[in-house]
C-alpha cells in the first residue's frame, strides 16, 4: 500500500502520534545520547519538546544528532557489537516514522520472516523451524551476514522504501537520519551504509532490505525460516544444500550488496545447527549446546565459589533470572537439559557447604543433624575427596535435597512444570 502524498509527513508530526511515540521510547527505556539528557528530563518539557520537534521537521529546520557509539561485548566473548544511542528527541522522531509506516509495510512481508514484527516471535520462528524439518527437509542452509546493520546499502534500502512512501519529503528525512553521524572518541563521522542499531526505525529498515532476499527465495520455491539476520532454509539432501548455498550467497552480496560470513555459514543437518539458541533433534526442539553453556557459565557466576552472600539471597538472584530466561528456553522439548542446570545449582551450594566446614567432623555432625544416618554420615564426610566431589555424594544429596531447595529456600524449579509438549522428564539427547 502507497501513503497519500500529502497527509503523511503530516500524519507523522501531529501531536498525538509524536506523544505515542515519546511512550513507546519511554517503555524502552534506554540511556541518554551525547547531549546527556535522559528520558525523564525530556519529560520535563514534554509538550514543549514535541511542540518544537514537529515545527522543525514541518519548517525543515530539523537536522539530526550524531549518535554516541556504544560498545557492546559479544556473548561469545569475541569482539563487541556496536550500538548507536541517538538523542531522545531523535529517537520520539524515529518512532513518530515508524509508527505511521509499520501498519501499511509489515502486512507486505513474507509469512516466513518473525523478526522484529507485530505479534511475531522467536517461538514461532523456531516451531515453524520445526514443522519444515519433520516434513523431511532435514538439511539447513544457514547463513550468516556479516555486521549485516553496519553494510546496509542506503540507495538500495531508500529505492526499496519508495515503492511503499511516495511522500519524497519522509524519503529525504529518513535518508537523513541514516547519514546522522557516529560520536567517537576521534569526532563524527558519517557512514556511507549501515543503520544504527538502538535506533527505534533500524528493525523496520532492516527487513525492508531482506524482504527482498524473503521474495528471492519464495520464487525459488524455497522454504525457509528467517528472523531479522539470521535465516536458515532448509532442504532434502546435503548436496541440494551446497547449490542453495552457492547460489544464495551469489544473491546476498551481488543484488543485495551484502557479505555473508563463510566461517559461521554452513549446510548441515538440523541438529548441528543453532537457531535462535535452539536446535532441532530428531525433529524435537531442544536448547543448543552452546545456549546451554551460557547457562551453565550464568549459574556459575550468580553462585562463585568463596562467595559469602546468604544462600537465600542467592537463590532469589537465580530466580530471578532462570524465571526470564525460562520464559524463553522451555520451549525445549527435552526438560531434562533444566534439570541439569537445576541440579548444577544445588551442587554448587552443596559443594560451598562442604567448604565452610573445614573439619571432617564438622560436616559429620552437620549431615547427622540434618537427618542423615551414622554411616552415610561417615562416609561422606570422611571420603577424603574435595568439596566438588563431595558435594555429589549420597550424604550431601540426602542432608540437601531437592526438596530442601525447593520448599525452605523457594528455589524455583521449571523441569517439573507439566507442559504438553514436554517428552518424559527422563528423555535426553546429546547435542554435538
Amino acid at each position: 500500500m502507497s501513503f497519500d502524498e500529502e497527509g503523511l509527513l503530516g500524519e507523522i508530526c501531529s501531536l498525538n502520534n509524536l506523544q505515542q511515540a515519546f511512550k513507546a521510547v519511554k517503555r524502552n527505556k534506554g540511556i541518554a545520547g551525547i547531549d546527556g539528557i535522559t528520558i525523564e528530563k525530556y519529560e520535563e518539557n514534554l509538550k514543549q519538546e514535541l511542540t518544537q520537534l514537529r515545527e522543525e521537521v514541518l519548517n525543515w529546520t530539523y537536522k539530526p544528532t550524531p549518535v554516541k557509539r556504544v560498545e557492546i561485548p559479544k556473548p561469545n566473548g569475541k569482539g563487541v557489537r556496536l550500538l548507536g544511542i541517538p538523542i531522545i528527541k531523535d529517537r520520539v522522531f524515529h518512532m513518530a516514522i515508524k509508527r505511521k509506516l509499520e501498519p501499511h509495510i509489515d502486512p507486505t512481508f513474507s509469512s516466513n520472516s518473525y523478526g522484529f514484527r507485530p505479534g511475531r516471535n522467536q517461538r514461532q520462528a523456531i516451531k515453524a523451524a520445526q514443522n519444515i524439518v519433520n516434513s523431511g527437509k532435514e538439511y539447513v542452509v544457514d547463513i550468516d551476514l556479516s555486521k549485516f546493520f553496519d553494510r546496509i546499502n542506503h540507495d538500495r534500502l531508500i529505492h526499496r522504501l519508495g515503492t511503499h512512501v511516495k511522500d519524497k519529503r519522509v524519503l529525504r528525512l529518513i535518508g537523513m537520519i541514516l547519514r546522522s553521524g557516529i560520536m567517537t572518541a576521534n569526532g563524527v563521522t558519517v557512514p556511507l551504509e549501515g543503520s544504527v542499531q538502538g535506533s527505534p526505525l533500524s528493525p523496520l529498515l532492516s527487513n525492508i532490505v531482506l524482504d527482498e532476499l524473503d521474495k528471492e527465495l519464495e520464487q525459488r520455491g524455497l522454504e525457509y525460516c528467517r528472523y531479522a539476520d539470521d535465516c536458515n532454509i532448509f532442504v532434502k539432501t546435503e548436496k541440494a544444500g551446497e547449490r542453495v548455498m552457492k547460489s544464495i550467497k551469489k544473491f546476498i552480496e551481488k543484488k543485495l550488496k551484502l557479505k555473508v560470513n563463510e566461517d559461521k555459514s554452513q549446510t548441515a543437518k538440523s541438529d548441528r545447527v543453532k537457531f535462535l539458541g535452539m536446535t532441532i533433534v530428531h525433529g524435537y526442539i531442544a536448547i543448543s549446546k552452546v545456549a546451554l553453556k551460557k547457562a551453565m557459565e550464568k549459574v556459575k557466576n550468580l553462585i562463585p565459589r568463596g562467595t559469602h552472600i546468604p544462600i537465600e539471597q542467592a537463590i532469589d538472584q537465580f530466580n530471578n533470572w532462570y524465571r526470564g530466561w525460562g520464559a524463553y528456553f522451555n520451549i525445549t522439548q527435552f526438560p531434562a537439559q533444566l534439570q541439569v542446570i537445576e541440579a548444577h545449582v544445588r551442587r554448587r551450594y552443596r559443594a560451598r557447604i562442604v567448604r565452610q566446614k573445614k573439619r571432617p567432623r564438622s560436616l559429620f555432625r552437620l549431615l547427622r543433624k540434618r537427618g542423615v544416618s551414622n554411616s552415610i554420615a561417615a562416609k561422606t564426610a570422611y571420603s577424603n575427596r574435595g568439596p566438588w566431589r563431595t558435594s555429589h555424594i549420597r550424604g550431601m544429596e540426602q542432608a540437601y535435597s531437592k526438596k530442601w531447595f525447593k520448599d525452605y529456600l523457594g528455589m524455583l524449579i521449571l523441569s517439573e512444570e507439566d507442559k504438553e509438549h514436554w517428552l518424559p522428564l527422563n528423555t535426553w539427547v546429546k547435542l554435538t
